[in-house]
């Protein structure tokens, strides 16, 4: 995979970013999930429900469900953190607790302080009933263009574990976003990983439930690509904002 010339800021953040893509290889399973956006409220707590439903993938069980449910708050200006739980459901198991996740984000940039916006992304997590273990780290750039904006997500993610073999992972997140209102914004989602090449449309908005309180919904339809990918996979996202 060939990326094009990425002109880095100048404030000492670019030796985080090559180090991101240095080990650069392609992961595997379903990299459809949430685009990360590079900003931090420094006053921002939140309650988080997310669900990917996918059908028909090579390897997969049939129609597989994932829940992720979490809480986060910022510590200060530039550090979000967030703790997961993540749930599991297919046809041939009932719902079971999966996997513990830690998660981290760095803003880098003040918004309009450089030609994108910047962050970095850390998420430790880690199987509940099996020992696997993944570490990974992602770069966040963010650009707008009047009431367009385009956002992309690279990680890196290492594995390890008694019950896996040890590996080098990358996914790719790509958005394409449109604020046609603050109540809806219709988007365009890709993402690349070993087994999945997948594109579609996305809804999105937000709700104001009072002062500083507020309801951000994302639903988005992603279809597979190649033999690969899942046929379909359905996300949906509930934030809580306060």
């Amino acid at each position: 995979m060939i990326f094009p010339a990425i002109r880095l800021p100048s404030s000492g953040y670019a030796p985080f970013v090559l180090l991101v893509f240095s080990g650069l290889a392609i992961a595997d399973g379903n990299s459809v999930d949430k685009i990360y956006h590079p900003y931090v409220d420094a006053l921002e707590q939140e309650l988080e429900w997310r669900a990917i439903y996918q059908d028909d993938q090579p390897g997969q069980e049939d129609n597989l469900q994932l829940h992720r449910f979490s809480y986060g708050r910022a510590f200060g200006d530039r550090w979000f953190g967030e703790i997961y739980l993540t749930g599991e459901q297919s046809e041939d198991t009932g719902f079971k607790l999966e996997a513990y996740e830690l998660e981290a984000k760095w803003q880098l940039t003040e918004q309009g302080e450089f030609w994108a916006d910047w962050g970095l992304l850390f998420e430790l997590e880690k199987e509940s009933n099996e020992s696997i273990w993944e570490f990974s780290t992602g770069v966040l750039v963010e650009k707008e263009w009047g009431r367009w904006s385009g956002t992309a997500n690279f990680l890196v993610s290492q594995e390890w574990g008694s019950d896996i073999d040890d590996e080098i992972e990358t996914s790719l997140g790509l958005q394409t976003r449109y604020r046609l209102s603050r109540w809806l914004e219709p988007a365009v989602e890709f993402y690349a990983g070993q087994d999945t090449k997948a594109l579609g449309p996305v809804l999105m908005g937000d709700l104001k439930a009072g002062i500083r309180r507020n309801l951000h919904w994302e639903i988005g339809l992603i279809y597979g690509l190649d033999e690969d990918s899942a046929n379909n996979t359905f996300r949906a996202l509930l934030e809580y904002e306060f």
